[in-house]
């Protein structure tokens, strides 16, 4: 936790400066910053420097020592006490967005997905805010991305503040879920639910991982299901369910910032699925539709179509049923590391929140 909150109070001081070249990243102008001491170590304690040294681009809100020191004294607690806490990642990542939002891109009431996996909102009534905090200088450009300096520490809803660090220490810290938990909060992934838990996958990705899963909605298994003229049932009762499931979990934590177009990953199903970013970003030919849902053991990136492998043998009393594939052959297993690029330069208001 200490070392996190260096980090983002070492990125504000950067971000104080009056001038600031774009040729450094994000974490280059923080660290030139005395005024963002606190935030660079908390970014170090959380082992986030490397990941907002990536490409990018990444839009970072970032809070000055002042603003760090005001949390502090609301919480009675020291800089230690906070950079020790099993949440600091999340208190970061809520400060982060992707793509490149600059201030003549916001408007009044937009929202948009952190890279925490919860969502922060505009206000423009009165100045510039983002949830309560004021911008108080703006557009820092960097290499890969651009900073907002902000007078408020974000804190997501997720986060569990004590007064009493050391009473809180002695009970069990929250921890983020799992990626299965992440799919059991969401009314959208009821039957990938049902499927995991059909094929008694359940347990395995509550383990330790990491894993990154992309989680087709049910409008994705809706038309698979229409295009082969079966029910749910009929699917979920397949005796190689398990391999198609596999087949949407790849071995790693795989955020957005790493892909890179061509890049090929081997999923837990032992066939490999290809990154595509020519036209938006697609795994094989599924659109990512929301990216970096950061979970306890992984990440949850959502996909608006069900990949099948080629290694699935659709069994049907109908013998011209016949399960499309998208599999893809061939391919050399590769971390995916990040899809946080997929909100593009812009803010974009995404569903799917821790």
């Amino acid at each position: 936790m200490k070392k996190q909150i260096s980090i983002i109070l070492a990125l504000f001081l950067l971000l104080s400066a009056p001038v600031f070249a774009a040729d450094h990243d994000i974490v280059d102008i923080a660290v030139g910053n005395e005024d963002f001491s606190i935030l660079v170590a908390a970014l170090q304690e959380a082992g986030l420097v490397e990941a907002l040294q990536g490409e990018g681009p990444f839009t970072v809100f970032a809070p000055t020592n002042a603003a760090f020191e005001d949390l502090l004294d609301a919480l009675n607690i020291t800089a230690g006490d906070l950079l020790a806490h099993p949440q600091l990642s999340e208190v970061l990542l809520y400060h982060v967005v992707s793509g490149t939002v600059m201030s003549t891109d916001l408007m009044d009431n937009m929202t948009a997905t952190t890279l925490s996996g919860e969502e922060i909102t505009v206000d423009l009534s009165d100045g510039v805010k983002i949830n309560s905090s004021n911008v108080t200088t703006a557009d820092i450009e960097a290499d890969n991305g651009v900073i907002h300096v902000i007078d408020t520490v974000l804190v997501p809803s997720s986060f569990v503040l004590s007064p009493e660090p050391e009473e809180a220490m002695e009970e069990s810290p929250a921890v983020p879920g799992t990626v299965v938990d992440i799919a059991l909060s969401s009314e959208d992934f009821s039957i990938l639910v049902a499927a995991l838990q059909q094929a008694d996958l359940v347990g395995a990705l509550q383990g330790e991982g990491p894993f990154t899963v992309f989680a087709p909605t049910n409008a994705a298994f809706e038309e698979l299901l229409a295009a082969l003229n079966i029910s749910a049932s009929d699917l979920l009762n397949q005796p190689d369910l398990a391999k198609v499931l596999l087949y949407h979990v790849v071995p790693a934590n795989v955020m957005s910032t790493d892909l890179s177009n061509g890049m090929m990953a081997a999923t837990l199903n032992g066939e490999e699925i290809t990154v595509d970013l020519s036209d938006g970003v697609k795994i094989n030919n599924s659109q990512v539709i929301a990216a970096d849902i950061v979970a306890g053991n992984g990440v949850v990136h959502v996909i608006d179509e069900v990949m099948v492998p080629q290694n699935f043998v659709y069994q049907s009393m109908e013998e011209n049923t016949e399960m499309p594939q998208t599999g893809s052959i061939s391919l050399t297993p590769y971390f995916l590391m990040g899809i946080l690029s997929l909100a593009g330069a812009g803010l974009v208001k995404k569903r799917y929140n821790r």
